[in-house]
Formats: C-alpha cells, structure tokens, sequence
C-alpha cells in the first residue's frame, strides 16, 4: 500500500470542489478587482474564464462570450490570461519582444474597422487627421514594426528602456517591474478586448502595481475592453481605480457588484471597515475566522462567526445580488455585440507568415548567441590541428594494424562532433517555457517553430564540419582524393545535424536541466557503443545473444 501510494497509483483520492456556485457577468470598459485569499480559487476562475483549464479536472456549468458558447469559438485568441511569472526571451529588447508579439497576434477586427473608416471617407465624413493615421498604421496586418508596439511601450512606460535587453539571472536586462509591465503589454499590444491578470504585483513595490493598473484602467475606458485583475493585497489608491470587486472565498463568490456598494453590503451584515483600515484588507480580513470579530460593529448584540455561506446567502438576497440574478436571466441581445468581437481562427497569421515570423526571431537570436557558435567552430579548429598534428610526419602503411590508427581518428572526429552539440541542450531547455507560454497563446504552433530552428542550423554544422575536415583530413593522411574528402565533410556534417536535432529533441521530452543531462549522456553512451570502435560489433552481438 506505501509502495503504490509513493508512486502515485493510489485510488481512494479525496475529490475537492475548487470553485462552487460560481455566477456573475463581466461588462465592457470596467475593471474588475478580484480579492480573496490564497487558495480561494481565484487562478482557477481566471484560467477558467480564458479556457485555459486543465483538460483533468472536471468542469459543470457554462461560460459565454456575447452569447456564445466557450466551445462554439477559439477563447485563447479571443482573451488573455496573464499569468504571475515573467517569461520571455532573455536576448532579445523590450521593443523587440513587442513586434514580434504583435505581429503574432494580428490585429484582429482592426482590419474590419478601417474598412469602415475608408467607406466613411469615400461617403464625405472626414475623421482627425491624428487618429486616421493612427488607425491606418495599426490595421497592417504582418509588420516587422508595428506603431501599436510605440503606443504601448508609451502608456506601459517602458518607452526609457526599449533597446534594453530584457536579461536573466546571468545578463543585465530592465527590472523587475519593468518585466512585469512587459508581461502585460506583451499581451494588450495585440487586438484581445478581454484580459484576466492573476496576481500581476508579484514582486513589485505599489507605486510600480499603482501605475501598472492606472495604464489598464485608461485601456479599460478607451478601448472598450474587459479587464479582471487578481490581487493580494492592492494598496487604497490602487483599489480605488477599479469600477467592480469580486470577493471570493472557499472557492465561493461572496460579492460581485459595484465597488461603490461593497462597504454598504458588510456594513448590513453587521461589520463596519474603521478608518485606520484600508478597504482591500478589510474585505479579505472579515472572511478569516480569526480576524472577523474585530470588524463586528453591531456592540449591542452578540457575536457569532458568519461563515462564507451565510455571507453568500446575504448577498443573494441583496440589492445587488438581485440586480445579478436579474441581468443573469434577460438572454443577451446579440445587436449589441460586434461580429469580429470573438475569434473563430486559431492562428491569425497563415502557415507561411508564421514560418517567416518564427524565422526573423530565429535569425535574430542567433546573431545575439553568435559568440557561441564562433567559439565552438574555433575550438573544433584548434582540436583538429592538434589532432593533425599526433598523425605529422609519421609513416603508415596500409594495413590492419595501421587502419586502427585512422579508425581510431576517425571516431574521435564523430565523438568531438557529437560533444561539441552539447551545447544546444541547455540553450532549448532555457527557452521552453516562453515556447510553452507563446504555443498556449496561440501565437505559433509547434511545427512554426522547430523548422527555423533546424533550418538555421544547417550553416552551423556545415561551418563545424568544415573546420574540422579541411585542417585535420590531410594532416592525418587519409586518402588524398576529392571524392573521399567530401565524403568524410558529408558524414560529420550529417552526425552533426543529427546530433544538434537530437538534443533538441532530448531537450523537449525531459524539460528539465537535469533529467534531460542523464537522458542526453544515455544517448550518448548508446551512440558510442554502438558506433563499432569501442566493441566489435559482431564480438558484442555474438556475446550477448549467445
């Protein structure tokens, strides 16, 4: 029974409800605060609402957009979930990471839109020269350079640090809440209207959170968009840009209406926020068991603890919970609504304008990383010399004892080749996870990127290869043929190109540093002991099936 549980066989899993009774409707150009505790579901909402949950877990209920049904359209092009890590890539600037960001997602109904402005302009209604030239730029569909990156690096702030690299643990790059701010506008600068943001001030002090959520509210009012942010604990002048607050708790809403009337609601449950408190950290406070008493205002009776139902109960039959139920029960009129609001394709670029895009960034990063590709070539350079030089000025015949002698070369160039794409291991497992947070955006499929990838490749190996064929071949003392020099460059080239893609594809599978060290040594070893030098190969399979 330990060893099945240790293992993760064991059946008798407890099921745990994550969100119960969850109902409420998120309306155009207002911002939303969702609050509550950790562990309360609120991630769970957000992915949810993004269609971006677990295929695992069990799903009751629906989700509508305008009417529409969540399976009935493509959510993950449609809305954005913004998580709470900041992934990108590391060599590339904050403009950079924009552009391609933008030319990835499109720009959605934006061509439609200025189809219309055009038909306006030919009826006679002429529109701010200004805003004209603006909306002309922005509906070019597969710009290298887009005018909507400009705009928000602007609004984001992050227009003092747009050729900056954004940089890791081992290279300088912008801050921490300047790679927050990128993380958002890395998702606005594309035509999503809806935005769910969890936990967006990770790591950030509140004047940075302050003026992060200043820009989303500004975003919210103008462009009509849909925006829930979770956040732990927002500070008063944050909480106070936000139009609508969600309280959730045991995976319950226990609000959901105007800001304006939450302080009301409590305060007809018998609790009043006192002055020295902020609003935010009253309403996570008067759900904890612990602290709720301390809020009871109502001295003349006795208190009792209000669970999280009975607060639900209360809000249910509150004014603004019948305000929900009501709009909840009128069936949503589709004239409302605008025909390029969803999405319907999942990629907005076609198969081969994502082939270029995921090409251009390709080239770009490995011009950023050519110091590494220039080190490996000069280091098989100065191998081969060497190794060209144990064979100088020796004479061997042509013989069995004398064809070790070149076999034995000949491996230590397979194995050197084979050493020398080691390399490529760590550089694919550093980029997994902006793959993996770009592939779930929908910004390119698999395939988009790991064809540039081996492509570009290609001139790699060929360089390594030749590196190592035109300084040691002669100097050995091989054959002095044309035909059998090409064929010697064609073999390592190959074992090269194969050797990178292997690795690549080790690095894929195991995602991890260190699972995917041991798997690549494995293959390795088992490249080597098959390759016919180390054991005869007839020796071993004789042994061995003997």
């Amino acid at each position: 029974m330990l060893l099945t549980t240790m293992l993760g066989f064991n059946r008798n899993q407890e099921r745990i409800h994550i969100l119960k009774d969850v109902t409420g409707i998120l309306k155009p150009s207002r911002m939303t605060l969702l609050l509550g505790p950790p562990g309360c579901g609120k991630t769970t909402l957000l992915l949810a609402l993004a269609g971006k949950l677990n295929k695992n877990l069990k799903v009751t209920g629906e989700i509508d957009y305008n009417g529409v049904k969540l399976q009935d359209f493509v959510p993950e092009k449609t809305s954005a979930y913004i998580g709470q890590y900041d992934l990108h890539v590391p060599e590339m600037t904050v403009r950079e990471t924009l552009d391609f960001s933008a030319r990835f997602q499109g720009v959605g109904s934006r061509a439609e839109i200025m189809k219309e402005v055009i038909r306006r302009e030919e009826a006679g209604i002429i529109p701010d020269p200004n805003i004209d030239t603006y909306m002309k730029a922005i509906s070019m569909d597969g710009l290298e350079r887009s005018m909507q990156t400009d705009y928000i690096m602007k609004i984001m702030g992050l227009d003092i640090c747009a050729d900056v690299l954004v940089g890791d643990a081992m290279r300088r790059g912008i801050s921490g809440g300047e790679k927050k701010r990128l993380t958002t506008g890395e998702v606005i600068v594309g035509p999503s209207k809806a935005l769910f943001m969890d936990e967006i001030s990770t790591g950030l002090d509140s004047s940075t959170t302050f003026q992060i959520v200043s820009c989303l509210q500004q975003l919210a009012h103008i462009s009509e968009s849909t925006i829930l942010v979770s956040l732990l604990q927002p500070a008063p002048e944050t909480y106070q840009l936000f139009d609508d607050i969600i309280l959730m708790a045991e995976g319950q809403i226990v609000y959901h209406g105007p800001k304006s009337c939450i302080m009301s609601f409590f305060e007809s449950c018998g609790f009043k926020c006192p002055g020295r408190k902020g609003d935010a950290d009253f309403l996570q406070e008067v759900l904890s068991k612990k602290d709720q008493q301390q809020y009871w205002s109502r001295t003349e009776e006795g208190y009792n603890f209000v669970t999280v139902d009975q607060f639900c109960d209360k809000f249910k039959a509150s004014q603004s919970g019948q305000n929900l139920v009501g709009e909840l029960s009128k069936p949503y009129d589709e004239s409302k609504g605008h025909k390029n609001a969803l999405s319907f394709s999942i990629y907005s670029l076609s198969k081969w304008d994502l082939v270029k895009a995921c090409f251009a960034r390709e080239l770009l990063l490995m011009k950023r990383n050519a110091f590494i590709y220039i080190t490996k070539a000069i280091q098989l350079g100065l191998i081969a010399a060497i190794t060209g030089t144990v064979f100088l000025r020796t004479h061997m015949g042509v013989d069995r004892i004398h064809a070790n002698y070149y076999m034995s070369s000949l491996f230590f160039a397979l194995l050197l080749l084979m050493v020398n794409g080691f390399p490529e291991l760590a550089m694919a497992i550093n980029r997994l996870p902006v793959f993996y947070k770009q592939r779930d955006y929908y910004f390119y499929p698999a395939w988009a990127y790991a064809i540039p990838s081996f492509i570009l490749k290609i001139p790699v190996s060929l360089v390594e290869s030749v590196a190592w064929t035109s300084i040691s071949y002669y100097l050995i003392g091989y054959t002095p043929e044309a035909s059998r020099f090409f064929s010697e460059l064609l073999i390592l080239f190959l074992i090269h190109t194969v050797t990178l893609s292997k690795f690549r594809c080790v690095a894929s599978y195991c995602q991890t540093m260190v699972v995917a060290s041991i798997c690549g040594t494995l293959t390795f070893l088992v490249m080597l002991l098959f390759g016919g030098f180390i054991i005869p190969r007839v020796s071993y399979c004789y042994n061995t099936f003997a």
